[in-house]
C-alpha cells in the first residue's frame, strides 16, 4: 500500500462568502493534478469557518453571569467564553487557561473549537475577532463533495479537520470533526489478524489517522496548506458521518 499526501497550494486568504470548491479546482488545475476516483481532499476547519463567514467580533457579545464566573476560573475574556458557552452543551474542565467543553455537535474540545490564530479582522480591533467551527461540518464537507465531484466527474472524499488536544496526552493533533463519501470509523471485528486470531474489539478510527497525517503536511502556523490531496487510502469509500466518531456518554470512561 501506498499513501500519497500532497499539499494543495496557492489558496488565496479566504474571505465569508468564497467559493470554495471553485477555489480548489482552480489550484488543483494550476497544477496539473489528474484526480481519480477514491481520492480524498483534507481540508482544514479554518478556511470552511471562513467561507461560511463564521466570524465574530467579541464587542459585539455580552457576558452572561455565568460566562463571568467561568472567566473568573479560567483567566478568559467574559465575550469569549460567553461564545463557548452558546458553541457547547457542557463545560466539562475549568483551570487558570484551560476552558474544556463539550461542543454541541458531540465532540469534547478545547473552547469549543473557538479560535483566533490566522483569523484577520474585519474591522476594528484585530484582537476582537475570533472564528467558530463550521455551524454543520458534515454538511459543509457534504456540499464540497457534490461540487467537487460535478466539476470532475469522479467519486471524491471530503474530510473537514481542526488541531484538538486529547486526555492523558501532550500536544494537539489533527482530528476529523465533519467527513463526506468516506468512513469515520472501519469496523475490523471479525478479520483475521497475522495468526489468524479472530479480531473482537477492532475499530479504526480512519478518519482521524488520516486527519493526523495531513495536519503534518498542512503545519500548525503560517505555512498556508490549508487543502491537502489524499490518494490510496486503504478503505474503501462509502458514505459517513462525524456521528460514527463519537463515543457514546454512557460508554466514556473518561468523564
Amino acid at each position: 500500500m501506498t499513501l500519497t499526501l500532497t499539499p494543495v497550494a496557492g489558496l488565496p486568504v479566504i474571505q465569508p462568502g468564497d467559493d470554495l470548491a471553485a477555489l480548489i479546482a482552480g489550484v488543483i488545475n494550476q497544477a496539473k493534478l489528474i484526480l481519480q476516483d477514491g481520492d480524498i481532499f483534507v481540508i482544514t476547519q479554518k478556511i470552511v469557518s471562513k467561507s461560511e463567514n463564521r466570524f465574530v467580533d467579541l464587542n459585539h457579545i455580552h457576558a452572561s453571569a455565568e460566562a463571568m464566573d467561568v472567566a473568573v476560573k479560567t483567566d478568559k475574556d467574559p465575550r469569549f467564553v460567553e461564545l463557548v458557552l452558546r458553541e457547547s452543551s457542557s463545560i466539562l474542565r475549568t483551570r487558570p487557561g484551560a476552558l474544556i467543553a463539550e461542543h454541541k455537535l458531540g465532540f469534547v474540545c478545547a473552547n469549543a473549537g473557538i479560535d483566533h490564530s490566522n483569523v484577520q479582522s474585519l474591522g476594528g480591533n484585530p484582537e476582537d475577532w475570533v472564528l467558530l467551527l463550521p455551524e454543520n461540518p458534515d454538511s459543509s464537507a457534504r456540499k464540497l463533495k457534490n461540487d467537487l465531484e460535478q466539476k470532475y466527474g469522479i467519486k471524491l472524499g471530503v474530510l473537514i479537520i481542526d488541531s484538538h488536544g486529547r486526555a492523558w496526552r501532550n500536544g494537539a493533533v489533527g482530528m476529523a470533526i465533519g467527513l463526506a463519501g468516506m468512513p469515520g470509523v472501519v469496523d475490523l471485528r471479525g478479520k483475521p489478524d497475522l495468526f489468524g486470531y479472530q479480531l473482537r474489539v477492532t475499530l479504526v478510527a480512519a478518519a482521524d489517522e488520516l486527519a493526523a497525517a495531513a495536519s503534518l503536511v498542512m503545519g500548525q502556523a503560517d505555512e498556508l496548506i490549508p487543502v491537502v490531496h489524499v490518494r490510496g487510502f486503504p478503505y474503501p469509500l462509502r458514505e459517513g458521518s462525524m456521528q460514527e466518531l463519537i463515543r457514546p456518554k454512557e460508554l466514556d470512561l473518561f468523564r
